[in-house]
């Protein structure tokens, strides 16, 4: 079963005089508890593309749906909604607010739910557990490393059981021990939760943790790596070779 399927979407920027095509004709699908990593290079469109399916930016033309609902045809107030209850975001800057402790940054998606104070207290344990945050809770942003603010971003994400989580370079401002320990936690919460997470990266490394990796060139899908039953590394290897390969093929640009 697809989680999210988007159907032959453009993005197109300026006028019919000045028009950049960012997108175009994509279609791409999620399918219920994957993990899919989007790659390309840069002014490939992949950000564009991640903004555009987790509903912050808006296509210029194509349909997406997520958990059966069409948010392409929806009003902004009943758009903000179906934000709240399905959608899970995890920033490259973590977006903590400072003058909250990480467990009231954690807790901020259930504070619009009607929860009470003892589940919205065991969820939080919960995934706070998971993700080996649970010994800094009374600390506030400026107190804790890039890596535990990142994983406060991903328990925030995770903890109203979103539909699907949108991840957008999020090992990108971590050190490489920090990187992998989000990303073995990243994984361990997909298979256990059977979550849905869509995660933009330019670092192979990051992308190996994930169950498919799309390859974007010029706005457009080049090519698609399937994780299948192969190790890690054989997966990571395979990326880097493609990664070679559409090197190779914009540089005869």
């Amino acid at each position: 079963m697809n989680i999210l399927e988007a159907t032959k979407i453009d993005k197109h920027y300026g006028n019919k005089f000045n028009k950049q095509e960012v997108l175009k004709g994509i279609d791409i699908h999620v399918e219920k508890g994957e993990f899919l990593s989007i790659m390309g290079a840069s002014g490939s469109g992949k950000t564009t593309l991640l903004n555009v399916l987790s509903s912050i930016d808006s296509p210029t033309k194509g349909t997406i749906t997520i958990d059966g609902q069409v948010f392409t045809r929806m009003r902004e107030k009943q758009l903000a909604e179906f934000r709240k209850h399905h959608l899970g975001f995890i920033f490259q800057e973590y977006n903590l607010l400072d003058t909250l402790t990480v467990k009231e940054n954690i807790l901020l998606p259930l504070s619009i739910k009607k929860i009470s104070k003892k589940e919205a207290d065991q969820r939080f344990n919960t995934v706070a557990t998971e993700l080996g945050i649970l010994d800094i809770k009374n600390k506030y942003p400026n107190e804790i490393s890039g890596g535990q603010k990142q994983r406060t971003s991903a328990a925030r994400a995770f903890i109203h059981d979103p539909s699907i989580i949108f991840a957008d370079e999020p090992t990108g401002a971590l050190d490489s021990k920090s990187a992998s320990d989000l990303l073995n936690k990243l994984s361990d919460l997909n298979q256990k939760r059977e979550a849905s997470i869509v995660m933009v990266t330019h670092d192979p490394l990051a992308a190996s943790y994930s169950n498919r990796v799309v390859f974007i060139k010029d706005g457009q899908i080049y090519t698609q790596l399937n994780k299948g039953d192969q190790p890690r590394q054989a997966f990571f290897q395979d990326i880097i070779k493609t990664q070679g390969v559409l090197g190779g093929v914009q540089h005869e640009h």
